[in-house]
């Protein structure tokens, strides 16, 4: 079967495919849920520890431990701001401002990562003032919480400077999001095409001469459209 055959089966029905679009289309934007806002702040921190003080006359490998020790810092540290510790901890300094979040939320919402000794921390929550609150104090409680859980560091020579302050921003829609209705709208087309095509097959009415002959019967003529027909009329009248 030629091509144009093809588009002739399509567009005799074609009025099939723009019903289903449309029928898609408005469906989708009607039954779309409303999004709930959403913000996220990041925040990156140099972590370290104080060198150990010289006591006598000795080589001290250049702070080569001060160094390595604070590598190992960022990792131990990754995980543990997305403990249910650490957001607890977090939970009850915010109730002394009196904020009360839930310390599961909190873990929920946090990620952390680590690149080159540097240690990042993501936040995502659904308002941008108790965010603000909730970054303010994971910059004031990280030093405390690394030096309380790992104690092998101490308790006071611990140190984590915030090098990127926390900014907050809106979060967009997801690229799911965004292709739901253009990939709504392609498997309507699809199915309207289909349905034309199920519904040719269908039908045994004759629509060309084409077809008769493929059936084995001779065609002596043929009557052109009825529009065709008129239209000729009209061009020859004077």
């Amino acid at each position: 079967m030629e091509l144009r055959q093809y588009w002739q089966i399509v567009r005799r029905r074609l009025w099939i495919v723009f019903a289903l679009l449309l029928i898609v289309g408005v469906a989708s934007l009607v039954m779309r849920p409303k999004r709930a806002p959403a913000y996220q702040t990041s925040m990156r921190f140099v972590l370290g520890v104080e060198p150990e003080a010289k006591t006598g006359d000795y080589y001290a490998y250049d702070k080569y431990y001060t160094w390595l020790t604070a590598e190992y810092l960022v990792d131990d540290a990754a995980e543990l701001v997305r403990s249910g510790a650490f957001a607890q901890a977090v939970s009850i300094k915010l109730a002394g401002q009196g904020i009360s979040l839930p310390a599961g939320a909190i873990q929920g919402s946090t990620q952390s990562g680590r690149l080159h000794r540097i240690l990042t921390v993501g936040i995502t929550w659904g308002d941008a003032g108790q965010l603000a609150h909730i970054s303010n104090a994971v910059a004031e409680l990280l030093p405390t919480e690394i030096a309380r859980h790992l104690a092998q560091v101490g308790q006071s020579n611990v140190t984590a400077s915030l090098i990127d302050t926390p900014a907050i921003g809106a979060v967009g829609p997801g690229l799911r999001e965004k292709l739901d209705l253009p990939i709504r709208l392609v498997l309507a087309l699809l199915a309207g095409i289909v349905l034309a095509f199920v519904l040719d097959y269908l039908d045994e009415g004759v629509r060309s001469r084409q077809e008769v002959e493929s059936a084995g019967v001779q065609v002596l003529a043929e009557i052109p459209p009825l529009h065709s027909s008129m239209g000729a009329f009209r061009r020859r009248a004077p």
